[in-house]
C-alpha cells in the first residue's frame, strides 16, 4: 500500500518562540510532512537558513518573500547560500505583496508583472551565486501565473479559492502543467476542531485581515464573490470592520479555508490536490490555542 502524501506546513518564526518552533519543524519533518513554507512574517530567509540545518528531506522555502524590500542581487547570494546548505531543498518564492503594505514601509512600487519581470531578471543574472534554487512566484490571477510559466520554476497562491484554481492553473502552458518539478503551491488557512462552528470563527478571524487587502477582493470577485466582496467593501468604507466575520459566508469561508474535523480536513486536502495543486501548504490555527497547538492539533490529525 502506498504511504500517501502528507500536506506542507506553514510556520512563523515568532519572536520569543523561534527554537520552540524550529523544534516542531523538526518533527514535522520525522512525521513525514512535505515541508515547511514561511510566510513574510519575520526574517523568512533567516528562518529558512535555521531550517535547513536542522532538517535532513522535506522542503523549505518562503512563500513568500516581497521583491521591494532587498535588491534582486542581495536575494540571489542568499537564496544560493541557503540552497546550497540545505542540499538543494530550498524554494524561492517571491511576491509583489500588496500596495497598503509596501506604502506602510514607504516603498516605492511600479507595475506588477513589470516589476516581477525586471526582479526575475535582475535575479537570474547576478554575479558570482552559484546555483539558485527553485524559484516561485507568488500568483493569484492568469496573468502573474501566466508570467510564472514564462520565467519561473513554479507559482505559489494564499487564500485561494478551490473553485477558481483550475482555472488559474489553466492558465500555464500545457508544457508546465506537465511537469512534476514545477511548483503549484497554496497556502491555505486550517483550524482542526470537532467543535465546526468554532473552528470556522477562528478562520473568520484569519481571513478578516485579507479582505481588507483590494488585491485579494478583486482575486474573490473574479472566482464569483461579487456581492460578497462588496458587502465586506461597504463596512469598511463605513469603518464598520466590526460586521466583516458576519459578511463571510461558509460558501466562501469553505472554499477558501479548511476547518472542522481531522477527517474533513485530510478530505478537503485531498480536494485541493486534486484541483491541480501539487503542494497544498496548511496555515495552521487553532479554536483554542497558539500556533504551536495548531500545529500539533495538525500532527494528530495525520497520526491516523
Amino acid at each position: 500500500m502506498t504511504t500517501p502524501i502528507l500536506p506542507a506546513i506553514s510556520l512563523i518564526p515568532t519572536p520569543g518562540r523561534v527554537q520552540p518552533i524550529i523544534d516542531l519543524a523538526r518533527e514535522a519533518e520525522r512525521r513525514g510532512f512535505s515541508g515547511i513554507y514561511t510566510p513574510s512574517l519575520g526574517d523568512a530567509m533567516a528562518f529558512c537558513l535555521a531550517l535547513c540545518q536542522v532538517t535532513e528531506r522535506m522542503r523549505l522555502g518562503t512563500s513568500i518573500v516581497n521583491i521591494y524590500t532587498r535588491h534582486a542581487a542581495d536575494y540571489a547570494r542568499s537564496a544560493a547560500f541557503i540552497d546550497e546548505l540545505s542540499g538543494g531543498r530550498f524554494d524561492f518564492g517571491v511576491g509583489v505583496s500588496h500596495d497598503p503594505v509596501n506604502r506602510s514601509m514607504g516603498l516605492r512600487t511600479g507595475k506588477p508583472l513589470a516589476d516581477m519581470r525586471a526582479f526575475v531578471e535582475q535575479l537570474r543574472g547576478a554575479r558570482a551565486v552559484g546555483k539558485l534554487p527553485r524559484l516561485v512566484l507568488a500568483a493569484m490571477r492568469a496573468p502573474m501565473v501566466r508570467l510564472a510559466g514564462e520565467v519561473a520554476d513554479g507559482f505559489v497562491s494564499a487564500n485561494a479559492a478551490l473553485s477558481y484554481t483550475p482555472r488559474s492553473i489553466a492558465a500555464l502552458p500545457k508544457s508546465k502543467c506537465d511537469d512534476p518539478s514545477f511548483f503549484i503551491g497554496n497556502m491555505i488557512p486550517t483550524c482542526i476542531s470537532d467543535d465546526r462552528e468554532a473552528a470556522a470563527a477562528r478562520n473568520r478571524k484569519t481571513m478578516a485581515s485579507y479582505v481588507r487587502l483590494p488585491n485579494y477582493r478583486n482575486y474573490w470577485k473574479d472566482a464569483g464573490y461579487v456581492e460578497e466582496m462588496e458587502a465586506i467593501e461597504a463596512a469598511l468604507a463605513a469603518g464598520d470592520s466590526d460586521r466583516l466575520p458576519e459578511l463571510m459566508p461558509e460558501r466562501w469561508l469553505s472554499d477558501c479555508t479548511l476547518y472542522g474535523s481531522a477527517a474533513e480536513v485530510r478530505d478537503g486536502v485531498a480536494r485541493w490536490l486534486d484541483a491541480g495543486v501539487r503542494t497544498p501548504i496548511l496555515v495552521p490555527s487553532s479554536a483554542t490555542g497558539n500556533q504551536a497547538r495548531a500545529v500539533e492539533e495538525l500532527f494528530a490529525a495525520y497520526s491516523v
